[in-house]
């Protein structure tokens, strides 16, 4: 067994125009205030990060770890979810996703995906310059408007949808394996790849390629009732990054887990800063501790009520406290009886 390590946090949602929020330096320094030892980058975010200078340039990716070394953190992963998003939209969601995009490939889906294709091989050079050997995407959706369908789907609907993601992820995975780099898929509503099964469609199809791995992630887990503990039993081989989100879903007689097109605070199933909802985490860090997860614990803060600073604040302890330094000795060491094999051999009667 390993040691988790952490505290860490996911940048994204604090980034902002504002100090401390909007360059690298005093970010870092702020989490690092916080608490927190390690920080995960968007590296879609220009305030914070050059996603092309980190992958043509060495001398860039050391800048980046010396700017986090004197603010007292490391480096855990880099993130490129918004990117990821885009290598597979469904033509419903093309207007909505094209915010997450350049302007010169805006009305464009061929262009738009083009984009975020070359986003993920810049990606997994930088993380190669950087020293990094997980890194955070979304898959992205084809078949997602078909998950509860009426009519009926037709026949072979969904294996075409996955027979094309695979197509379209595999060179990208290829890349990744090249720079010796992870690439885990955060599993999550609104992708395709949003359960267990779902991936395990997506993997026979990818040849299981050994690296197309999991980021961890109950909050999603909660509020699909999906049970968040045995996927850690089923999938702990490949789960390489975790989040630690909290979430809670609270069914009534008037919405469950689809909630009714309601905004976040009225839905049945809504995210929580840590320790405000239902995830059991003190199960979950001992179950990844159990199977030798040793990656970074990583607070990704998302919720309707706390504000963000009360959530950065509290997440660096809730996480600390739960990381569990792993056993260097057997506790029933002490009643060893030293017997050797002849003397097991004669208790056997054998």
């Amino acid at each position: 067994m390993r040691t988790i390590r952490g505290p860490a946090i996911f940048l994204a949602q604090f980034a902002a125009d504002t100090a401390p929020y909007n360059n690298l330096s005093e970010i870092a320094r702020w989490a690092a205030g916080h608490g927190y030892e390690g920080v995960q980058i968007p590296s879609w975010d220009a305030r914070l990060f050059d996603l092309a200078r980190a992958a043509e340039s060495q001398t860039y990716c050391d800048e980046v770890l010396g700017t986090l070394r004197d603010a007292g953190v490391t480096l855990t992963e880099l993130s490129t979810h918004l990117q990821g998003q885009l290598v597979a939209v469904h033509p419903a969601y093309d207007l909505a996703f094209d915010g997450f995009a350049p302007a010169s490939v805006r009305g464009n889906p061929a262009a738009r995906q083009s984009w975020a294709v070359e986003q993920l091989m810049l990606a997994a050079k930088a993380s190669r310059n950087l020293g990094l050997t997980a890194h955070a995407t979304f898959s992205g959706a084809l078949a997602w408007p078909f998950l509860y369908p009426w009519p009926q789907r037709p026949a072979g609907l969904i294996e075409t949808a996955f027979d094309e993601l695979a197509r379209r992820w595999r060179p990208i995975l290829d890349a990744f394996d090249d720079a010796g780099v992870d690439l885990c898929y955060e599993i999550h509503p609104g992708e395709d790849l949003h359960d267990g099964v779902t991936y395990e469609m997506f993997l026979e199809r990818v040849g299981n390629h050994a690296r197309a791995n999991l980021l961890y992630d109950p909050s999603h887990f909660v509020l699909q009732q999906l049970d968040y503990l045995d996927y850690i039993d089923i999938y702990h081989q490949r789960i390489r990054m975790f989040h630690a989100k909290d979430a809670e879903f609270n069914p009534t007689g008037r919405q469950g887990v689809y909630s009714g097109f309601q905004p976040w605070a009225q839905r049945a199933g809504r995210f929580r800063s840590l320790g405000d909802g239902q995830v059991d985490f003190a199960a979950v860090f001992s179950k990844l501790s159990q199977y030798g997860f040793d990656g970074w614990a990583v607070l990704e803060w998302e919720c309707c009520i706390k504000d963000s600073e009360q959530g950065a604040a509290e997440g660096a302890p809730f996480i600390a406290n739960h990381i569990i330094q792993v056993a260097s000795r057997a506790f029933d060491d002490f009643a060893s009886s030293g017997v050797d094999l002849a003397t097991n051999r004669k208790l056997l009667g054998i």
